[in-house]
């Protein structure tokens, strides 16, 4: 068996004993039924995602997955295709959102070079950034196909092997990406999965103008009808529209899922790497959290399409993973309620009303 199959053999839903474990611990702490909500709703999911109580959270890693796209080119997005690697480098320094956010969440930031166009082997040599690279990017996808099929399949096997390297010393996962004009890409995957036409699936990205916007659609529209990817083929849908950042977020989902890890996915480039992972794997979904709702206008679409309810709504627009790791406060506060917080008998509180 392929690592890949071997994988998804070993993703299984969320335990329910454990689910049931930490429900009646919770009905019966000092406060009105279910008072706090849905904090209370991510406690018990991550009881049944860890298949433990109380499940652990305190060792969290924020995973950004880096790749370039060769529809770049076709004047996507407002920033030149070096951002992506300055970009990289700035994440090395601490010098980024995601960095600043991590610390504050007390999350470390792994990045991965799944595919940047550009010289990031000091980076790799010095042991600051983990290298997976399938190439210097993708191939313009109004053109045909972003990757091979066998590209397609190593990017989903590389985030595998990130998220079990990493699985040993990390009790939840972030996903995070970076690369610029990989939000087309992402609107044509949503697109695919979830029926929705190209413009109602597409945003503007890092703020494009109106008649760039236009192109954009066209651009999306165009990489359907030349590709015509299938809905069916979750890995043929990835190789003929999507990226090799995406690939990697995908695989780490699963790679999480299989070592039973929740994962708490970032904005809309993490949640079309989400839909190939439940497409490929439904049990997965099940260890997924959504972390926000972005201002890109095709997420909600992507998060209805996943079936989930995202715990922020910000109007972030960033990605790199800023609002997984703003969502792991939450992540830690449901857990403490569920284990530092008194029940009734604890406290010595009636829990009749008078």
């Amino acid at each position: 068996m392929t690592i890949l199959e071997q994988t998804l053999s070993r993703i299984v839903p969320a335990d329910q004993e454990a689910r049931a474990g930490a429900r009646r611990r919770l009905e019966q702490l000092a406060m009105p039924h279910w008072a706090l909500g849905r904090v209370m709703d991510l406690a018990e999911d991550l009881a049944g995602m860890a298949a433990l109580m109380p499940p652990p959270v305190a060792r969290k890693t924020v995973v950004t997955m880096a790749a370039d796209h060769g529809v770049s080119a076709s004047g996507v997005s407002l920033y030149p295709r070096e951002v992506t690697v300055q970009m990289v480098r700035n994440f090395v320094g601490g010098g980024a959102a995601i960095n600043v956010l991590a610390r504050l969440a007390g999350a470390r930031v792994v990045v991965v070079d799944m595919g940047v166009d550009g010289d990031l082997g000091d980076l790799v040599r010095e042991g600051r950034i983990l290298s997976r690279r399938l190439g210097s990017g993708t191939r313009d996808i109004s053109r045909g196909p972003a990757m091979s099929r066998d590209e397609a399949v190593r990017s989903l096997e590389e985030g595998i092997r990130v998220a079990l390297e990493l699985a040993e010393e990390t009790d939840v996962f972030a996903t995070g990406d970076m690369g610029i004009g990989n939000t087309t890409p992402s609107s044509a995957m949503v697109s695919v999965f979830s029926g929705a036409d190209a413009a109602e699936a597409t945003g503007r990205g890092t703020g494009i103008d109106d008649e760039q916007f236009a192109r954009k659609v066209a651009v999306v529209r165009q990489a359907l009808d030349v590709n015509r990817p299938d809905p069916a083929d979750p890995v043929g849908v990835l190789a003929a529209v999507g990226g090799f950042e995406i690939g990697g977020i995908a695989g780490l989902i699963l790679g999480a899922a299989s070592r039973r890890k929740p994962v708490l996915v970032d904005g809309f480039i993490s949640t079309a790497g989400a839909l190939v992972a439940a497409r490929l794997a439904p049990a997965s979904a099940q260890y997924m959290i959504a972390s926000h709702r972005s201002l890109e206008q095709g997420h909600r679409i992507a998060l209805q399409a996943l079936g989930k309810r995202p715990l922020l709504d910000l109007d972030l627009r960033l990605g790199e993973g800023t609002g997984a790791a703003l969502a792991m406060n939450l992540v830690e506060a449901a857990v403490r309620i569920l284990t530092e917080m008194a029940t009734f008998e604890e406290a010595a509180v009636s829990r009749s009303p008078a």
